[in-house]
């Protein structure tokens, strides 16, 4: 004996509901009232659509008017803009329809599981058909499927025969294809407009964009610089600073319900209660107003004022007060950094400053970059400190700078690296230069330059003064390269010469032959003789092998010639060597070593004054055997 009945014992057991018919707008509401009543699932039951009428009045609200029906002949004639949009127009719809108790063995659309949905406004409906479902092709299939989806639509609230006229051409063009296939399933998810109504234009409120104070999207994984404060705004001439959006009102719509939609009123809560001086233009519309930079600088706001300012005094620059400050080197941003205390930095720890100038009258900390156009420094810089600038000014240096024209009062054991670089008084370092000039040389100085070094005093020993050519790192690329296909090229010419020698030891020996076979040609077809394969064949190729090796000379004598051009150039390297100067003014004390590097031959000169040495002026000199020597020279 089974436990359970079959599933058509369980289908005959539920209850039946007596067809009912019912004049209704809320057709949905109407279907859950019945199934309350027969205490069953509203999925149980179906219907049939026996008649829409369509009502329209026109209710400005101060007379109650009554409705009028609309014949279905006059139902697209309904789709006037005008009318449609004018919030005093009203539109309904009343069905009756018949209610009964859904038979799913009859059901011969069971498998095809659609729905109908609509965009957030209601003004575009679509049928939706889910992946999987399966149809088969009937006569009365375009019909059924049209009340199908009115069905559909009427329990979503959505009007029918209003607004839908391509939902017939829809449905004609999906049956033609179930009509082709015969048997349909859905490999995908299918959407169809089925219905279209008059969108409304969205009310738009004003809005205020401070665009100087964009921020960069952090990335999650990124980690955070809290030094990066954005204590300056940095603007460029012509950039776009703040833009005021004007709000601006929406316009009507209806819903495919035949709901008018009223826009919501514009709201300025954002209007500018700020003004701009000259240095900021402002150009406005009927939609916004914009206010671009008229020149480079930071934006500043005080007294209800935006204006564009170049020149800023601050106490400190630390990450208790302004945090690292970047208005990059092209800002026209000029900042004064005014603490002199000297058991205090002006430029904390850490910090990192990027502006076109800066002066600084205290100290620079630990580990700090400094990176400006022009830069003076007053106090000390700490010996983990870098500084950058075209123009550098330093009173005492003991970190890492890099420069054009470098000035320094004071240099304790710091490095330098710039172009024409000058020094008071040097305790200690590494210098690099083009020009270097020392007013007062002390100990333990390496220094060297491509040019020339000047010492004017000398009260030091233990110093190491070096001529190099290739000081730069363009010239050290450059070398380089240069060296790189110098070798490039030798390696091909040889290559080229043995098989130019090949091919014109192959030409010689069959010279002979080759003029044999020519003769021979010429009286064949002087007789109008057939020429034999073979003798052409012979011919052709050494025809090939004369015009290759023609080809081949060609490519040697270039790359000869190149050759020739790029060791000239490595010569031009050290050109200058000869004309390169160390100059002491003073008289030669203690251990001090001059040096002089070739670049070809890689090799290096070196000379170490004796004490009390009254030469001043010391050069590269090429002796009569090839050899170089580091002699006393004129300036």
């Amino acid at each position: 004996m089974a436990l359970f009945g079959s599933s058509k014992e369980k289908k005959s057991s539920l209850k039946k509901v007596r067809p009912t018919v019912v004049r209704t707008q809320n057709v949905a509401k109407e279907l859950v009232n019945l199934a309350k009543s027969y205490e069953i699932n509203v999925s149980a039951l179906d219907f049939n659509i026996l008649e829409v009428q369509t009502f329209t009045r026109m209710n400005d609200g101060s007379k109650e008017t009554d409705w009028e029906e609309v014949s279905s002949e006059e139902l697209y004639e309904l789709d006037d803009k005008t009318a449609l949009l004018n919030q005093n127009f009203q539109i309904k719809q009343m069905y009756e329809i018949e209610i009964f108790s859904k038979d799913r063995e009859e059901d011969k659309y069971e498998d095809f599981h659609v729905a109908v949905g609509a965009n957030a406004t209601k003004c575009k409906v679509y049928l939706s058909i889910k992946e999987g479902s399966k149809i088969s092709y009937n006569p009365r299939l375009e019909p059924e499927l049209l009340m199908l989806v009115n069905k559909s639509k009427v329990r979503a609230g959505v009007l029918i025969n209003i607004f839908d006229e391509m939902l017939h051409s829809s449905l004609s063009k999906l049956c033609a294809t179930i009509r082709v296939e015969e048997n349909l399933t859905f490999e995908k998810n299918q959407t169809i407009l089925i219905a279209e109504s008059y969108e409304p234009t969205l009310t738009t409120n004003d809005e205020l964009m401070l665009h100087f104070e964009k921020k960069e999207d952090i990335d999650d994984n990124s980690k955070i610089d809290y030094k990066q404060r954005g204590f300056i705004k940095n603007v460029h001439k012509g950039e776009l600073l703040i833009e005021y959006k004007k709000s601006k009102e929406g316009k009507p719509g209806r819903d495919c319900s035949g709901e008018f939609i009223k826009p919501n009123e514009p709201q300025d809560n954002n209007t500018p209660n700020f003004t701009v001086d000259e240095t900021i233009e402002q150009k406005e519309t009927d939609e916004k107003i914009e206010y671009f930079a008229n020149e480079n600088g930071y934006i500043a706001f005080e007294g209800g004022v935006y204006s564009i300012q170049s020149e800023m005094g601050v106490d400190q620059i630390s990450f208790k007060t302004t945090g690292s400050i970047s208005t990059g080197l092209d800002s026209d941003v000029s900042i004064s950094v005014k603490e002199t205390d000297a058991i205090k930095d002006a430029i904390g720890s850490g910090m990192d400053v990027e502006v076109t100038e800066i002066n600084i009258e205290g100290n620079v900390g630990s580990n700090a970059t400094l990176n400006a156009i022009r830069a003076t420094i007053q106090g000390q810089t700490h010996k983990t400190a870098t500084l950058k600038a075209d123009n550098l000014k330093i009173n005492i240096h003991k970190g890492t700078a890099y420069g054009k024209n470098i000035d320094v009062t004071r240099l304790e054991h710091g490095t330098i690296d710039g172009e024409i670089v000058k020094i008071t008084q040097a305790i200690g370092g590494d210098i690099r230069a083009k020009e270097l000039t020392i007013e007062l040389c002390g100990s333990y100085v390496n220094a060297t330059a491509s040019r020339f070094i000047e010492i004017r005093k000398l009260h030091g020993s233990e110093n190491v003064f070096t001529i190099d050519p290739l000081l730069t790192r363009a010239s050290q690329g450059g070398f380089s390269e240069n060296t790189e296909n110098i070798k490039k090229l030798e390696r091909a010419i040889k290559n080229l010469e043995q098989e130019i020698d090949r091919f014109t030891q192959q030409i010689e020996d069959g010279t002979a032959n080759f003029n044999n076979v020519k003769k021979r040609l010429v009286h064949y077809k002087k007789n109008g003789v057939k020429m034999p394969e073979s003798f052409v064949k012979q011919y052709k190729q050494f025809q090939k092998m004369q015009a290759h090796l023609e080809t081949i000379q060609v490519e040697y004598a270039q790359k000869k010639d190149q050759l020739t051009l790029l060791t000239t150039r490595t010569a031009s390297f050290q050109d200058n060597i000869f004309d390169a100067r160390i100059i002491n003014r003073d008289k030669w004390e203690g251990y001090n070593e001059l040096k002089f590097k070739l670049v070809d031959p890689p090799v290096e000169i070196s000379y170490k004054p004796p004490i009390g040495c009254a030469d001043k002026v010391f050069g590269l000199v090429e002796l009569e055997d090839g050899a170089y020597e580091i002699q006393a020279v004129k300036e």
